[in-house]
């Protein structure tokens, strides 16, 4: 029995600790596909979700007997994670597939609105000082303190909802075999951001919340695979139009990843 454990870098919201365990018992499927056994290439996630336990702190955020969170091992944003199923009959199934069963992708839901308040809440800790919205907060705060200690919180301006600058889904045609979720902050600010694919995949509807399934047999998503792929590259802050020009969005990222700090 696996026992939910939080293990991890994420720094302040994921400091170690032990959680009990979740019993999940799941009858055998004949359909289900058949198990990959060597975990490489595109069976690659499936060594952390096979034995988490052997992988260091710096790549598996935590785990149960249902899941297991990592960091991306290439992220396409300042903070990239991956939530892994670790249902046998669900993991190897597309995740149009996975997702039609509602208890199964209810779960997955649940798991995922965890993991954007977690990340919201890294995201406060590393970007916050730079912040001008925490920085008013933060001002008024010591003001409120200094003049009186009883003092009407709900008063003081609200500061930066950092929920918002996080996005997460699952891809229409992934590249990895195994299941998996993708929660990220939206910066795009990655030396792993490498090509025109690598941005669209998250900047259109490649990337689909799992909020919206299930998708119907007639959703468009579940079908044009490549039109997303080679869309425009869209500045996802700005909306700036760089055509097929991606070493220029690339340079323009980096400029909107500092504003996008300061607000």
């Amino acid at each position: 029995m696996v026992v939910k454990e939080l293990r991890t870098p994420v720094s302040e919201l994921l400091s170690p600790s032990k959680k009990s365990s979740k019993q999940h018992h799941s009858p055998p499927n004949p359909r289900a596909p058949p198990a990959l056994t060597t975990f490489s290439g595109r069976a690659g996630l499936g060594a952390y979700t096979a034995a988490p336990e052997s992988f260091p702190t710096s790549r598996v955020i935590s785990y149960d007997d249902d899941f297991v969170t990592i960091n991306d091992l290439y992220p396409k944003s300042s903070i990239h994670l991956l939530l892994l199923p670790r249902r046998p009959d669900k993991q190897l199934l597309p995740p149009f597939e996975a997702l039609q069963d509602p208890e199964f992708l209810s779960s997955i839901q649940q798991e995922v609105k965890k993991l954007r308040l977690l990340v919201a809440k890294e995201l406060q800790r590393r970007f916050g000082k730079y912040s001008a919205k925490e920085r008013e907060r933060e001002n008024a705060m010591e003001k409120a303190l200094n003049a009186t200690e009883d003092f009407d919180e709900s008063t003081l301006p609200s500061g930066r909802d950092w929920s918002k600058d996080v996005i997460s889904g699952v891809h229409t045609h992934p590249s990895m075999a195994h299941l998996h979720i993708h929660v990220l902050s939206r910066d795009r600010h990655s030396e792993c951001m490498r090509h025109r694919k690598h941005y669209n995949s998250f900047a259109t509807d490649f990337l689909v919340d799992v909020e919206e399934f299930p998708l119907t047999a007639a959703d468009a998503k579940r079908r044009r695979k490549a039109g997303f792929l080679n869309d425009d590259l869209l500045c996802w802050r700005c909306g700036r139009n760089f055509g097929n020009k991606f070493a220029k969005l690339k340079h323009h990222l980096e400029g909107e990843f500092e504003e996008w700090k300061a607000e």
